[in-house]
C-alpha cells in the first residue's frame, strides 16, 4: 500500500466532488497520509516575522494554543505580539477544521478540536531521550492523556520561508506492527488505572486500550532492530504543502524540518466512516478482548 494519497486542493474551504470525499475518507481511515502539495497557509509580511526559532522559550520546542482559553504557552512573547501570534494560530485552527469538514462531512460537528501547535525549532540535531525522540517510528500515545479508543487526527502545514522540506518516514500498516509486538506487552495490574488517576498521573483512567497503545509507542521506539529493519518510506513535504493522518495508526517519524503548524483533533470511533479499521477495533480482534 502506498503511504500517500495525493489530493489537489488549493483552498481551505469550498466544495469537493463526492468521489474525492470518498477517496479521502477511505485513504485516511485505512492508515494512509492525505497529501495536499499545493495547499499552503497564507501569512502576511508582518506575520512572517514570527518565523524565528528564538520565539520558543527555554528548552521548549513548540508553542501551543489552548483551544479552551485561546491562550498560548511555550514562547517568551507578551502583550500585543503574543496576541498576534495567538490570532495566527486561531486562524490556522479554523482553516484546518473547515478543510476536514469539507473533505469528510461525516466528521463535521463530531470532531473535538484539541491543541494548535507552532513548531519553530529544527528537528534534526536536537538531543532527545528515546521515548521522546519523534525521529523514531512510532504511533501516538500519551502517558498522562488516555483516549479510551478515541482517534488522534492531525493536520500539518509546512510554512518554512527558506524552501526547506519537512522530512518524515512512514512505516508499515498498524495491524502488522501490533501483531509483532503484542506478545511482548504487559497488561494492566489490578487497580493500576484507578491508582494512576487518583494520584493525578493520568487525566482520567487509563483503559486497557491505552495501556497497549502506550507500550506499542514505547516498545517500538526502544527496539533498535525494529527501527532499522521495519518497512518504511521517506517522504519530503515541501513548503506550502499540507498533510493529514491518524497519528495513532500511521507509524511515522519526523526526521528534519523547521517552521510548521499542526492541528490536533479527537474523534470518537463511532463517528468514523468505517470504525472497523480503527486501532481499538484492530487490537480487540487481535486480543479477543474488549479494551475500552
Amino acid at each position: 500500500m502506498q503511504p500517500l494519497e495525493e489530493i489537489d486542493i488549493r483552498d481551505w474551504s469550498g466544495s469537493v466532488l463526492p468521489e474525492m470525499r470518498a477517496k479521502a475518507a477511505d485513504a485516511l481511515e485505512s492508515g494512509r497520509v492525505l497529501f495536499f502539495p499545493r495547499l499552503g497557509f497564507a501569512m502576511d509580511e508582518d506575520e512572517r516575522r514570527f518565523l524565528s526559532a528564538a520565539l520558543s522559550s527555554g528548552d521548549r520546542k513548540n508553542i501551543t494554543l489552548n483551544p479552551d482559553t485561546g491562550s498560548s504557552h511555550g514562547s517568551d512573547l507578551d502583550g500585543e505580539d503574543k496576541r498576534r501570534l495567538e490570532a495566527i494560530l486561531q486562524r490556522f485552527a479554523a482553516s484546518a477544521t473547515e478543510l476536514i469538514w469539507m473533505l469528510i462531512p461525516a466528521y463535521a460537528g463530531n470532531l473535538e478540536r484539541a491543541r494548535t501547535t507552532f513548531r519553530p525549532v529544527e528537528i534534526a540535531g536536537r538531543d532527545y531521550s528515546p521515548k521522546k525522540d519523534d525521529r523514531l517510528l512510532h504511533v501516538d500515545a500519551f502517558p498522562s492523556r488516555p483516549t479510551g479508543g478515541r482517534r488522534i487526527l492531525r493536520l500539518f502545514t509546512n510554512i518554512n520561508p527558506d524552501g526547506k522540506s519537512r522530512v518524515w518516514r512512514v512505516g508499515e500498516n498498524f495491524q502488522d506492527f501490533a501483531t509483532a509486538f503484542l506478545p511482548k506487552l504487559r497488561r494492566q495490574y489490578p487497580l493500576e488505572a484507578l491508582t494512576l488517576s487518583l494520584l493525578g498521573i493520568t487525566k482520567g483512567r487509563r483503559s486497557p486500550y491505552d495501556q497497549l497503545m502506550l507500550q506499542l509507542h514505547d516498545r517500538g521506539k526502544l527496539d533498535a532492530g525494529y527501527q532499522q529493519r521495519a518497512p518504511q518510506s521517506e517522504i519530503a513535504f515541501p513548503p506550502n504543502s499540507t498533510w493529514i493522518c491518524y497519528t495513532d495508526q500511521v507509524l511515522h517519524a519526523a526526521l528534519s524540518g523547521q517552521f510548521a503548524l499542526e492541528q490536533t483533533f479527537h474523534l470518537d470511533v463511532a463517528h468514523m466512516v468505517d470504525a472497523y479499521r480503527s486501532p481499538i477495533k484492530i487490537l480487540e480482534r487481535l486480543t479477543k478482548t474488549r479494551l475500552a
